[in-house]
C-alpha cells in the first residue's frame, strides 16, 4: 500500500468511525426516548432495555452507514482542499483519477462490511429486538400470525387454504384438487376441516373425498398427502411482515420455493435486489463526495448539500422499492434506480471536469 493510500485510509477511518459513533448515538437516544415509556409501562428492568438496544445496534449501523460514509468522505476531501493537499497532489503528478480509484475500491470494501452487518448481525439483532418488543413489551407471540385465503400449486395438485398459521404449521378448511396428467381433468377433490404440515407430508383430519369420474363421495377421519411445500415460507408474505428480515440467501431460497408454488414473488425479488443495491450505495456516495469537491471546497456548503442529497437518495430508493413491490417497475430497475441516477450523475460530473482540465 502506497503512502498516499495509507494516509487516505487512516484519515477516512477516523472520520467514518467518529461520524458513525455520533450518528448511532443520536439514533439510539431518539429510539430510547420514543420507547422508554413502553418499557417502563411493561415493568422491564435495565438489563432487558440494554439488551434490546445492544442487539439492535448492528442494524442501525448498517442503515446509516451510507450517509455516514458520504459525510466522512466529504469532510476529508474538503479538509484536503482547504489545506491545499489536493493541489499539491496534482502538482506532484498524482491525478484526481487515482484519488477516485482509491475511494471507489475503499467504498466497495465498506459495501461488503455493510452487507455483512445487515445480513448477519443486523438480521439476528432485529429478530432478537422484535422478539423482546413483541413478547415482553407487547405480549404478542410470533406464532399468532394467521394468514387467510392462500392458493398454490405443487405438481398436479392445486391447494386452497382458508386459514393458516405458518409458524405453527397448521391450518383450517383446506381443499386439495388433484388433476390428471393433462391438467384439464380433476381426479379427486379432498376437503378437510383441519391439517398439520410436517416435512414431506400433510396430515388432513375430518376429510371428505370426492371422485368426480366415479361419482363417489366418502368421509374419512384422516388422510395423509405427500405435499412438499414448507408452510413456514408463507410467513414472509404476511402483509404485516417484512421480507427484509430474512437474510439474503434465505430470501433467495424462499423466492425459489414460492415461485415454484405459483405465488407472486415480485415484492420478495424487489427486497432481494434492494439489499444489494443499498450496500452498493456506498460506492454511489463515494462518487457523490468526489463530484461535490469538484463543485465547491467549502466544508459547510458541501455538508449541507450532502445531507440534502442523502435525503433525496433515500426518498427515491424507498419510492423505487414500493413501485417494485407493487409490480409497477421490474425489481432490478426499482431497486437500482437511485444508484444509477446518483452514481451516473456523479460520474458524468467527474468526466466533465476531467475533460475540462485537459482541454
Amino acid at each position: 500500500m502506497s503512502i498516499l493510500s495509507r494516509y487516505l485510509l487512516k484519515t477516512n477511518l477516523f472520520l467514518t468511525l467518529l461520524t458513525l459513533t455520533i450518528g448511532t448515538g443520536i439514533y439510539l437516544l431518539s429510539d430510547l426516548f420514543d420507547r422508554l415509556d413502553d418499557f417502563l409501562g411493561a415493568g422491564l428492568g435495565a438489563e432487558v432495555i440494554l439488551k434490546y438496544f445492544a442487539v439492535k445496534t448492528p442494524l442501525i449501523i448498517s442503515q446509516i452507514l451510507p450517509a455516514v460514509f458520504l459525510l466522512a468522505a466529504v469532510i476529508q476531501l474538503c479538509i484536503m482542499a482547504r489545506d491545499r493537499e489536493l493541489v499539491a497532489l496534482q502538482a506532484g503528478g498524482i491525478s484526481f483519477l487515482r484519488l477516485t480509484r482509491f475511494f471507489i475500491v475503499y467504498a466497495m470494501i465498506w459495501a461488503g462490511i455493510q452487507l455483512g452487518f445487515s445480513q448477519v448481525l443486523g438480521i439476528y439483532g432485529e429478530k432478537e429486538a422484535s422478539q423482546i418488543w413483541k413478547e415482553q413489551v407487547r405480549n404478542r407471540q410470533a406464532g399468532e400470525v394467521t394468514l387467510a385465503n392462500l392458493w398454490f400449486t405443487e405438481g398436479n395438485r392445486v391447494i386452497k387454504i382458508s386459514t393458516l398459521q405458518p409458524l405453527k404449521e397448521q391450518g383450517t378448511n383446506v381443499t386439495v384438487y388433484e388433476l390428471g396428467e393433462d391438467k384439464n381433468s380433476v381426479l379427486q377433490v379432498v376437503t378437510a376441516a383441519h391439517f398439520t404440515a410436517t416435512e414431506g407430508k400433510w396430515t388432513l383430519t375430518n376429510c371428505t373425498r370426492l371422485i368426480p369420474g366415479a361419482y363417489e363421495v366418502e368421509t374419512l377421519e384422516r388422510v395423509v398427502l405427500p405435499i412438499q411445500q414448507d408452510v413456514k415460507a408463507f410467513a414472509i408474505v404476511d402483509p404485516r411482515g417484512d421480507p427484509s428480515r430474512l437474510p439474503l440467501w434465505q430470501l433467495q431460497d424462499a423466492i425459489n420455493r414460492l415461485k415454484q408454488s405459483g405465488s407472486n414473488v415480485e415484492a420478495l425479488r424487489t427486497a432481494w435486489h434492494m439489499k444489494l443495491a443499498y450496500a452498493f450505495s456506498l460506492v454511489s456516495m463515494a462518487l457523490i463526495a468526489l463530484a461535490l469537491i469538484t463543485w465547491r471546497d467549502s466544508i459547510y456548503l458541501n455538508i449541507g448539500a450532502s445531507l440534502l442529497l442523502v435525503f433525496v437518495f433515500y426518498t427515491l430508493f424507498t419510492i423505487g422499492g414500493s413501485l417494485g413491490e407493487n409490480g409497477i417497475l421490474p425489481p432490478g430497475v426499482a431497486a437500482w434506480g437511485a444508484n444509477a441516477l446518483f452514481g451516473g450523475s456523479a460520474i458524468f460530473r467527474l468526466v466533465y471536469v476531467s475533460r475540462s482540465k485537459t482541454a
